[in-house]
């Protein structure tokens, strides 16, 4: 489970730090399309900001693996990669598409399945 908190945290804050500092290119690598709109640039933003505290947050509980808090940090990102999944796969077959949407659909998955596998071989575990 370690390395699945410390794989997201990267990945996580990364993304995020690229959706806060430079929107609209954020946008068109992963959607094909620029969020013209003001409003669209500070959702844009804030959905970074939301991606730099889920890295956080696996950052500093990859310490405890343990602890139920772990667990809680796994299951929501689970929900977390479900349904940016399903974001992005709607967002593709609308014809949204930037170079990276696909690469994002894979990355997800994978992520939901190791966040899944990692839960229940916890709950094996105990």
């Amino acid at each position: 489970m370690k390395n699945l908190l410390v794989l997201t945290a990267v990945i996580e804050a990364g993304a995020g730090l690229v959706f806060l500092i430079a929107p609209s290119v954020a946008a068109m690598l992963l959607f094909g399309s620029s969020p013209d709109a003001p409003v669209a640039l500070m959702v844009t933003r804030l959905t970074g900001a939301a991606l730099v505290t889920l890295g956080v947050a696996c950052w500093l509980v990859c310490g405890d693996l343990e602890s139920r808090a772990a667990a809680g940090v796994v299951a929501a990102m689970l929900f977390y990669n479900l349904a940016a999944l399903t974001i992005l796969v709607a967002a593709g077959i609308s014809g949204l598409v930037g170079i990276t949407l696909w690469l994002g659909v894979v990355l997800h998955s994978t992520m939901a399945v190791w966040c899944f596998a990692c839960l229940r071989a916890r709950t094996r575990g105990q």
